[in-house]
């Protein structure tokens, strides 16, 4: 098994971003990544609401190769893997893939990404890469002339119906809302309305995709009415929402119904050490630049959490008693407990030594401990745990002290 400091599932902005801080840290990282190199990010042709690319076109494949480019300049290594199966259980976090060959590491970032959602329709699944398709970059240019639908009214949608009209002779767009009513921005939407080879059909949904060996025509079916309406098509393209693709690692994680993976604020999932960024974690806002923050933040967080265990393992080599102390600047009381506990370990340092954990910034112990509050504190001899302590009273921290250490 190939060992590393910090493992990122996912090569997308959000685990990119991540591989960048962590080569910068000099942290031993690798990038997996079963498809293209990229993402989501990869198949958009254009990125208008990045920052910093304002004044220029921007498209997804070059912004991901540039991050790309970026990660393994400062030591990063992408791979090309498809990851299968985790083991989050020990310290060490070792992920399986489906050539056979396992990773290990002690920090697990997972920026696993979403896929396109079904719809499940006639015809969707047995005609797929026979005119369905859910990537206009990969494919509107195979639908040269043709009259094309686009299934979705969202920014993704609208877009790629402007991109695919640079190529087809018409673009039907399928909305279910009442005319003028679409999920995207303001922007977009002006543009689509005016263009001239765009076409909306109202308060309609899909109700089939006919076709041999390929795409021939769709019937639609408007929801005021439920009257089914077939239209001549050469190709559809799907646009209704994503999929998270974190089967891997359900009942592992604590996720939320969707499927999406519940992260605080500094992307930590319910493991210690493992994180999750980008599309894959429960957030209100899917955007690359917001993948690229989740990035930077699981990796500073991934380094100070290493730092821990570093730190942790160190003392373990120790050959007297260790007292954890746990405080945090907020607690009065946790102040006054740790300022009485070095003064009697002071007389006892021959026989022990105190780790001051502040639980503000550091939560690694607390979790393995099951420390739930400061101004606790815990005796470890031989890395095994001889008591724990809440110092309510300080006269019975005292007297507990002294009998642990004696």
């Amino acid at each position: 098994m190939e060992k590393y400091d910090l493992l990122i599932c996912g090569a997308g902005a959000a685990g990119m971003t991540a591989g960048v801080y962590g080569g910068r840290a000099r942290l031993k990282t690798l990038i997996l990544e079963k498809g293209v190199v990229g993402g989501t990010a990869y198949s958009t042709r254009e990125l208008a609401n990045y920052p910093g690319f304002y004044a220029e076109d921007v498209s997804g494949p070059f912004l991901m190769k540039q991050m790309a480019k970026h990660a393994e300049r400062f030591g990063t290594k992408i791979i090309k893997e498809n990851v299968i199966e985790l083991d989050l259980e020990g310290d060490t976090k070792v992920v399986k893939c489906k050539k056979g060959r396992e990773y290990g590491a002690k920090a697990l970032i997972l920026a696993f990404g979403t896929e396109p959602r079904l719809l499940g329709i006639p015809g969707e699944k047995e005609l797929r890469g026979s005119g369905v398709s859910y990537c206009a970059t990969c494919d509107a240019e195979n639908f040269e002339g043709d009259i094309v639908a686009v299934v979705g009214n969202g920014d993704a949608a609208l877009e790629e119906a402007m991109f695919i009209a640079k190529f087809a002779e018409k673009v039907i767009i399928i909305v279910i809302h009442d005319e003028g009513i679409v999920d995207c921005n303001k922007v977009s939407a002006e543009k689509a309305f005016k263009h001239p080879k765009l076409e909306f059909v109202w308060n309609t949904t899909l109700a089939e995709i006919k076709g041999d060996e390929e795409v021939e025509s769709i019937v639609m079916r408007n929801l005021k009415t439920g009257e089914n309406t077939e239209r001549k098509v050469g190709g559809v393209f799907f646009y209704v929402g994503l999929v998270p693709q974190t089967a891997c690692v359900k009942d592992k994680l604590e996720m939320n119904r969707q499927g999406y993976i519940i992260t605080n604020e500094k992307m930590e999932t319910s493991v210690p050490g493992v994180y999750a960024v980008g599309d894959c974690r429960e957030k209100y806002l899917r955007q690359v630049v917001t993948a690229a923050g989740d990035g930077a933040t699981a990796a500073v967080a991934a380094e100070k959490y290493l730092e821990e265990v570093e730190e942790y393992e160190d003392m373990l080599q120790e050959d007297k008693k260790i007292l954890l102390g746990f405080w945090s600047p907020l607690s009065q009381l946790s102040i006054e407990a740790l300022s009485r506990s070095e003064q009697i370990i002071a007389e006892y340092e021959d026989a022990a030594k105190l780790y001051k954990i502040d639980l503000s910034r550091k939560q690694m112990l607390a979790y393995k401990y099951e420390i739930k509050e400061p101004a606790s504190f815990v005796l470890l001899s031989k890395n095994a745990v001889i008591d724990t302590l809440h110092a309510s009273n300080p006269d019975t921290l005292e007297a507990t002290l002294r009998t642990w250490l004696a």
